[in-house]
């Protein structure tokens, strides 16, 4: 196979990961984009934070279900009204629930989340490690009985 041919037998993998690659930036539909490009930066910043109430594992701002359009709209018009990203993320939450976030805010019940990981961790280690310890200490090397026995065993 010369090198041109495997070339052009890389090209459907290339464009399909093209594809890919742009799809989720086609969620949001002209008719959404705000004239100001501050505003619609800011827009932007926050659907990224903002989790699909109906996909659950992509952005408002990937998501092409009807209620993400909804709360892109949403957001877009409370920036236009002149809220802050704070206001205007308050404002989701307030009307969706803290699950809507990607990043839930390290307060309240959410602080057991964020504490759990870093807690298993270490009690992890510690237990690794007092494991390591009782085993160390329950090394101990074979008495004569033992080694001859080993040795009958090994000599069979």
């Amino acid at each position: 196979m010369t090198g041109a041919s495997r070339g052009w037998a890389r090209a459907p993998a290339c464009i399909v990961a093209l594809f890919l690659w742009a799809a989720p930036a086609l969620a949001v539909q002209p008719d959404e984009i705000l004239a100001d490009p501050v505003l619609e930066a800011r827009a932007r910043d926050i659907s990224r934070e903002i989790r699909c109430p109906v996909c659950q594992g992509e952005t408002i701002d990937d998501s092409n279900a009807p209620i993400s359009r909804d709360l892109r709209l949403i957001i877009r018009e409370r920036l236009v009204a002149g809220d802050s990203d704070a206001e205007v993320v308050d404002y989701v939450v307030a009307r969706y629930g803290e699950g809507i976030l990607f990043n839930p805010r390290a307060e309240g019940v959410n602080l057991v989340l964020w504490l759990a990981g870093p807690v298993l961790l270490l009690a992890g280690i510690a237990v690794a490690l007092a494991a390591g310890r009782r085993r160390k200490a329950t090394d101990t090397a074979l008495t004569v009985e033992e080694e001859a026995r080993l040795k009958d065993i090994l000599n069979q």
